[in-house]
């Protein structure tokens, strides 16, 4: 933080930069709400001059996620909030960083395509916020995460420099990958202004089955036998809920091969003594619930798929709910009289090459650290050292306090 010398100054800066209108000052924090690439960059090299740190704000709906931080100015990216260029030919489209992801998927539609990912909140969380916090659902097992489907990025590094990485065709060599490191990075290492995306069409056609048992091994199974079938799986996930176990699958396919695979899909569950009901329609977005559970621990698990089903039957001995996608990444929602067996369940995970995130811990619950170190966290404190050696873009925020 600079002293308050350094602080006036700066903030009469910001006013000058962003224009008065887009400029306040809320509980001794300074809000900018920049125009464009430019005025970030700006804003970046005053501020690495005068030591401010900056935390940048999209839609607001992840600002829980990683270590608390009080930063001396909140950098709002709501007017840059349009989709610049959407090349439909070459299937790929630039959008601003503050654009909504449900208002860039209209935009895209109109030629039937989309970015295929599923995040959280669509019509809140903005562009630059989820590749931030590289946010995915259960697209991902079809079409790849995040760093799959960008393929460019502009960024305004610590000390003004606008960076520019990738290109705005699917196929390019264009420099180093620097978007794949920035996504995930929950703006450490710098702000996210604008990304390329490479698109896919939406499927003209898809069906979701759902698969319930009492038991969770049945379904453990047939998820791997799903895995490793030809069926057209667009997602498939498996959910516990409080009574039961549910594996919930969506195909997307050609109408006219629907039904084919429909018959496969029961006839592999038939083989497990398992049949297929009616599902809730609103299974694929069900894991922004948790997320409203503040009375519970919230967590982020990543395993084996060979691993999903014990994990899963762990959660439920802790009195807890989860979702997981078949890609290993699971959502749980665990009571707070049990949260001093967080502990123990990260060792379980970590012994089979898995890991564990709490992004919620409510006050009544035992203390446990949001995540463990890794042997990787020495070269992370150095990126950190080489992109912001002042240490003003979200400091602390990351793993390891970086």
């Amino acid at each position: 933080m600079a002293h308050s010398t350094n602080l006036q100054t700066f903030a009469d800066d910001l006013a000058a930069i962003t224009g008065a209108e887009h400029f306040r000052i809320e509980d001794g924090v300074l809000i900018a709400t920049p125009a464009n690439t430019d005025e970030i960059a700006v804003i970046l090299r005053h501020a690495n001059k005068n030591s401010i740190s900056i935390a940048p704000y999209g839609g607001g709906t992840k600002q829980s996620w990683g270590n608390p931080i009080q930063p001396a100015l909140i950098l709002h990216t709501h007017r840059l909030n349009s989709v610049r260029e959407h090349t439909w030919q070459d299937m790929t489209c630039t959008v601003e960083a503050g654009c909504t992801w449900s208002s860039m998927q209209s935009v895209l539609a109109k030629h039937a395509q989309f970015v295929a990912l599923d995040p959280l909140w669509p019509d809140r969380a903005t562009i630059g916020g989820i590749a931030a916090t590289n946010d995915s659902g259960s697209l991902r097992l079809r079409y790849g995460s995040l760093r799959d489907l960008i393929i460019g990025m502009t960024v305004a590094l610590a000390d003004g420099t606008i960076a520019r990485s990738g290109g705005k065709v699917v196929k390019n060599v264009a420099g180093y990958d620097l978007h794949k490191l920035m996504t995930g990075a929950f703006g450490t290492l710098g702000i996210i202004t604008e990304i390329t995306f490479r698109l896919h069409s939406i499927p003209k056609h898809t069906q979701t089955f759902s698969i319930p048992s009492p038991d969770i091994e049945p379904l453990g199974k047939l998820l791997l036998k799903i895995l490793d079938s030809h069926l057209s799986t667009q997602s498939l996930q498996l959910r516990s809920t409080t009574d039961d176990f549910h594996l919930e699958v969506r195909l997307a396919t050609l109408p006219e091969v629907i039904h084919t695979q429909a018959s496969s899909l029961t006839a592999l569950a038939q083989s497990l003594h398992l049949s297929i009901a009616e599902h809730d329609p609103n299974v694929w977005t069900a894991r922004q619930q948790f997320f409203d559970q503040t009375a519970s621990c919230l967590i982020k698990a990543t395993m084996l798929p060979t691993d999903i089903s014990s994990i899963t039957a762990t959660i439920r001995n802790l009195g807890g709910t989860s979702i997981t996608q078949a890609t290993g990444i699971m959502t749980a929602s665990i009571p707070a009289s049990a949260s001093s067996q967080l502990t123990s369940l990260r060792e379980q995970l970590e012994a089979i090459h898995g890991s564990l995130t709490i992004l919620h811990t409510p006050a009544d619950a035992t203390p446990v650290a949001s995540s463990s170190p890794t042997d990787t966290l020495p070269l992370m404190r150095e990126l950190k050292h080489r992109f912001d050696p002042n240490r003003i873009l979200n400091p602390g925020r990351f793993l390891g306090g970086i």
